[in-house]
């Protein structure tokens, strides 16, 4: 059992018994699970090179890593995988060849404590082994602890009760033991340090290939030691695994200690069979084994042998696995050698092997199009070609699977990291700054104003049904993705209050704050605005407040049901709401209008604003000058999902709300989500939202202007923006102004980039005519709807689904974004066919009432208790007949 202490937050209570290898532990505000890698190798012992003997290293390659010095220079043929790396503890470390030899395949580093400040920070923990006297074990710091991820102990003798101290010193790191005795241990002793969790480092001058003597033991001697069977038979269970085909397993057979040295030693695969004793694989049909690695299990009970399989295949019925035929990249791969020796004459895999330029276009091809793939299934279907194509181009040249997996597992093993860049001939400007401009946010792509941008088009009455569906489909939150990354960050808050919420907006905002909320009234100089954008914004409150005044609940809804029996519905008004306000890209004091005004025409009582801080800590004054329009009592300075957990739970001085509103990223969404289905926070939410989304209809009447720049009002909000045009009949003429329209606009934008992405994604559907155009909206439910059509009033009795519409030429959706009075907060992803936009009575709840006379319970009274007693509910019938017994 190992125990750690939580070191991730300052809490108490974080202490909790693991399983081996794996440590759970729960602080507040996280609980979380660490697997520590290698914390027993899967190795009877490591070997220390200190005598070199070509044949006993070898065999020494089939069973493990090996220690090695670290090189004074490293040449071409440094052949370093499979191999530890010790760094002399009398001299410095030379930072370059270390990061070399962890970048040339070396798997880790061993250096003394002297030394570890130099290299902790610089190499990765996992990849750093500290080298201690077994005396000074205990004086190591916890910072030095923390950033390696095990220890080679120099001891003079095998203590084992001091090692086990030292082990639980060291929970949950790797422990590897030196004897400085010149005479190896013995089986036993290495048996026995395996049972405390340590594994013996045997120098290479005390191995030796042949019988084990007082001064050297020989390999396959040292590797049994510490084997146990739990079978009768005293064999081992074994898989045999092919390391051409990327650890495919082959079979499942027995091995003895006899089979084991034997396959050591000649590195060839030899068994033990139960019913015929040892085993040679392939002795009488030819399908030998070359071993190239050997690993024991966690329990060092059974093995694994990693080997080349030759011959016609494992199996005895001469197929390549007990288990079956090949599939998926090493069934191609075979399939790609046969026909490379055999292809047919004019077949096509023949002509990709003997005409390069195709070959090479199809690569090119086939990448481009699964750059452009958007849902799951089409990411995998152009994702299989490309791996066809790229599979044949790497046979044609003589690489075989196990090449590529190699050169991954080295370059995942790499320490120092390229920055990763683009080359030029795939950028626009070749001459531009290797780094994208900061303006550009991140996983856009540098423009390329060489390529036009062009949205994807399709034919409606060509669809196949599943075809549509794929058309109608959006990119959604991945909610039990996110919840994991998600609900951490809530807990924190919850548990923290305002210090998790100072920490988290450093973290993830960059600004350094003193505190989390202001309060009115608000310092003057927060509000400075130049005065167009203060005129802008006063206009923009009057037509909002002008419309959603107009929706708000006044009046009692009084009705008699029947003579006594009055019913009656009034509003009230949601006392304590939250108004997310997104940052990131864009500073929007239209969003802050949009929920703002709702709110205070409501009559909410409390309006907390959350909006993401700059930098420096502040807020954008067009967002601070609408906060001090609608009436905030709180300005929170947060983003994110703390800024929903603050908002939901509340803390030290942010005040809890009943139902937060607003758009935001998938974190945002994910903790809304979250918080609304916690019973313990009591809060509802406005809606799922998701990115922007427009859908234009257009025909031949409209100005193909106005259509391109009503699609890219939507799609330079982000580059997952959904932007969608239904040409009805257009003609080509038409259609060919729109695309030129399209591309024009927006280069001329800032934001081209953004726009770029958002437009290859988006398509154009054709369909004969407005009823077919009204269908495909229905089915799409858009955020926004535009209608370009000829008398486009009339159109709209046939709109079922959509979150709010632009009718006719002179309606962009620019105004509704703005200053029209209607509310730009909207639901997406479809959900317009359940959801309505927000609205006053968004902000308001409705209670109803009953008021019965006498006269009014005896003729509805026993119409309650016969329907009380048919439920079986008698307490509800008694509530009524013991008042009808007293009129």
């Amino acid at each position: 059992m190992l125990r750690i202490r939580c070191a991730v937050w300052p809490v108490a209570g974080n202490v909790i018994t693991s399983e081996r290898g794996t440590c759970r532990f729960t602080c507040a505000p996280f609980s979380t699970e660490i697997r520590f890698s290698h914390v027993l190798p899967m190795a009877s012992f490591l070997p220390l090179l200190d005598a070199h003997d070509n044949a006993i290293l070898t065999v020494l390659s089939r069973i493990g890593p090996v220690i090695k010095p670290v090189p004074s220079t490293l040449d071409a043929q440094a052949e370093l995988h499979n191999s530890y790396i010790l760094v002399d503890s009398s001299a410095s470390p030379n930072h370059d060849i270390l990061i070399s030899c962890l970048d040339r395949g070396a798997e880790k580093v061993i250096v003394s404590p002297a030394h570890a400040s130099e290299v902790i920070g610089v190499v990765p923990p996992d990849r750093i082994l500290l080298l201690l006297d077994v005396a000074s074990a205990s004086a190591v710091s916890d910072k030095t602890r923390s950033g390696v991820s095990g220890v080679l102990l120099k001891s003079p003798s095998l203590e084992l009760d001091l090692i086990s101290s030292i082990s639980r010193f060291f929970s949950g790191s790797s422990i590897f033991v030196l004897s400085t005795s010149p005479t190896p241990p013995t089986s036993l002793a290495i048996q026995e340090l395996r049972s405390v969790g340590a594994v013996p480092v045997l120098p290479t001058s005390q191995l030796t290939l042949g019988q084990s003597s007082s001064s050297q033991l020989n390999i396959a001697d040292a590797f049994l030691a510490p084997l146990r069977s739990d079978r009768p038979d005293g064999l081992f269970p074994t898989v045999v695994s092919s390391y051409a085909q990327g650890g495919r397993t082959l079979g499942l057979v027995y091995s003895s200690r006899q089979s084991i040295v034997e396959s050591i030693l000649s590195g060839k695969g030899v068994y033990h069979s139960r019913r015929h004793g040892l085993w040679r694989k392939g002795e009488t049909s030819g399908a030998t084994q070359d071993v190239i690695r050997i690993n024991l299990d966690c329990d060092t009970d059974s093995l694994e042998f990693s080997v080349i399989q030759n011959g016609a295949g494992f199996c005895h019925l001469n197929r390549p696995s007990c288990f079956g035929e090949l599939n998926g990249l090493a069934a191609l791969e075979s399939t790609l050698k046969s026909r490379l020796d055999s292809a047919p004459e004019g077949s096509y895999t023949s002509r990709l092997f003997n005409d390069p330029d195709l070959l090479r276009s199809k690569i090119m091809e086939e990448a481009d199009e699964l750059c452009n793939a958007e849902t799951r299934e089409q990411v995998a279907f152009e994702a299989a070609d490309l791996l066809y194509f790229t599979l044949t181009r790497c046979i044609a040249a003589g690489v075989s699977l196990v090449d590529i997996e190699r050169n991954l597992d080295a370059k995942a093993r790499k320490v120092s990291r390229r920055p990763g860049n683009a080359k030029a001939r795939w950028t626009s400007n070749p001459t531009a700054s290797a780094e994208p401009p900061p303006a550009v946010p991140a996983g856009v792509a540098p423009p390329d104003t060489s390529t036009a941008i062009r949205m994807r088009k399709y034919t409606a009455s060509s669809l196949s049904p599943s075809e549509r569906a794929q058309l109608l489909r959006r990119p959604v939150l991945k909610f039990d993705a996110m919840i994991p990354k998600v609900k951490p960050i809530v807990d924190y808050v919850r548990a923290q209050g305002d210090a998790a919420l100072l920490d988290l907006t450093a973290k993830y905002d960059k600004a350094h704050l003193d505190s989390t909320v202001i309060f009115p009234p608000f310092a003057p100089e927060t509000l400075q605005l130049n005065d167009a954008v203060r005129d802008a914004i006063d206009a923009a409150y009057a037509n909002i407040r002008k419309f959603h005044e107009a929706q708000a609940s006044a009046d009692t809804l009084v009705v008699e049901t029947m003579p006594g029996v009055v019913c009656s519905r009034f509003a009230r008004p949601i006392a304590r709401v939250g108004l997310y306000v997104p940052g990131g890209t864009a500073v929007l004091p239209s969003t802050a209008l949009m929920l703002g005004i709702p709110a205070q025409v409501a009559g909410c009582h409390e309006i907390v604003l959350a909006t993401p801080p700059r930098p420096d800590g502040s807020i954008s004054p067009e967002v601070m000058y609408v906060a001090h329009l609608v009436g905030a009592s709180a300005v929170l300075k947060a983003g994110g999902a703390q800024a929903i957990a603050a908002l939901a739970y509340g803390t030290q001085t942010v005040p809890k709300v009943d139902k937060i509103f607003g758009p935001g990223n998938q974190w945002v969404t994910a903790a809304k989500m979250l918080v609304q289905n916690d019973t313990d926070a009591l809060v509802a939410i406005d809606m799922p939202a998701g990115p922007s989304e427009v859908l234009v209809i257009a025909d031949q009447t409209s100005n193909p202007a106005h259509v391109a720049a009503d699609l890219l009002s939507q799609a330079e909000h982000g580059i997952d923006s959904q932007v969608v045009l239904v040409a009805v009949d257009l003609p080509e003429s038409i259609l060919s102004t729109v695309e030129s329209q399209v591309d024009a606009q927006a280069h001329a934008l800032e934001r081209v980039d953004i726009v770029r992405e958002s437009v290859s994604k988006s398509i154009i559907v054709h369909v004969a005519d407005i009823d077919a155009a009204l269908e495909f909206s229905n089915d799409y439910a858009p955020e926004h709807l535009i209608l370009h059509i000829k008398d486009a009033a009339d159109a709209l009795s046939c709109v079922q689904n959509a979150g709010s519409v632009f009718v006719g030429p002179f309606s962009p959706e620019s105004c509704g974004d703005y200053a029209s009075g209607t509310n730009h907060t909207l639901p997406t992803n479809g959900y317009a066919r359940q959801y309505s936009g927000v609205n006053t009575l968004s902000f308001q709840k409705h209670i109803t009432s009953q008021e019965l006379t006498a006269d009014g319970l005896k003729a509805l009274g026993p119409v309650v208790a016969t329907l009380a007693d048919c439920e079986g509910l008698q307490a509800h019938a008694n509530a009524v007949r013991i008042r009808l017994a007293s009129i």
